[in-house]
């Protein structure tokens, strides 16, 4: 039987997603978790990969269990043997051709930016930091040059794998709630490192630096070298997975989070649903 699990993880305690020989990642936790309710080995694949520090509000994850369980020893089982930074939100059983990765049809990271003169210690590790004033509405122009189809070599990372640089972006846009700053953007598909190269450039309109045109420039350059190094992964959250209908697991969809406190405008309609929502 193929499982859809939905996963959210603090990202600091790990290297990222993908397992490594030093068994920190988070595809290691969950891979020895669920061998733990399974008592066999259980390989997974993910909607997206993250980076080492980089949270995720709704990863979705699928596996072939090699033994009959309930769907609820695959989430209160499973969270029993977890790291107290993961844990399993829910379980679906899905049709044996779903892929958890190639289904998917869109994907939205958040990320949440403090801009304050001072650092923060509550909010450490989960959240970015500026110590300068950000102003909102010309990083909020400067997002609009983002929308649409275009090739994102500008802020692609050096050892980025993917075949093209090509993404479409639904949605590409800033909000701000007191001192935290909540950007959302959602695509077909993302490159390495592409939104923390993004948001390093936009915070540098933010400051005045640069103007809100400057972005578009940088895109159309397609030179990483001209955009701003790449920003923190601390704030950064991996926050839906979408799937064409017909093919979205039963899943509950993200909890609550500082990743979903500040406003964002609604979305415009999208050629996708999120997983746990209606086919």
């Amino acid at each position: 039987m193929r499982i859809a699990l939905q996963l959210e993880y603090n990202g600091g305690p790990f290297c990222g997603w993908q397992s490594q020989p030093s068994g920190d990642s988070v595809q290691d936790a969950l891979e020895r978790a669920l061998a733990g309710i399974a008592a066999a080995p259980v390989s997974t694949i993910c909607a997206g990969r993250t980076d080492t520090g980089v949270h995720a509000l709704m990863q979705v994850v699928h596996f072939d269990a090699p033994t009959v369980r309930p769907l609820q020893a695959w989430v209160r089982g499973v969270n029993a043997l977890l790291p107290d930074a993961v844990a399993v939100v829910g379980a679906a059983a899905v049709p044996d051709d779903f892929h958890a990765r190639f289904d998917a049809v869109s994907r939205c990271y958040r990320y949440v930016l403090l801009s304050d003169p001072v650092r923060p210690a509550q909010l450490a590790g989960i959240v970015g930091w500026h110590h300068e004033r950000l102003a909102l509405e010309p990083m909020r122009e400067a997002l609009h040059a983002l929308e649409g189809e275009h090739d994102f070599s500008a802020f692609r990372a050096a050892g980025c794998q993917a075949r093209s640089p090509v993404r479409q972006m639904y949605r590409a846009t800033v909000a701000q709630q007191g001192g935290l700053f909540t950007f959302e953007f959602r695509a077909n598909g993302f490159l390495h490192h592409m939104i923390r190269n993004i948001v390093g450039s936009v915070v540098r309109i933010g400051r005045g630096r640069e103007a809100p045109g400057w972005l578009g420039h940088l895109l159309g350059a397609r030179d990483r070298t001209r955009a701003a190094p790449t920003f923190s992964p601390a704030g950064l959250y991996l926050a839906e997975v979408g799937y064409a209908p017909g093919r979205a697991p039963a899943l509950p969809g993200p909890r609550a989070s500082i990743a979903l406190a500040s406003p964002v405008p609604a979305d415009p309609p999208l050629p996708a649903v999120h997983a746990g929502a209606a086919a």
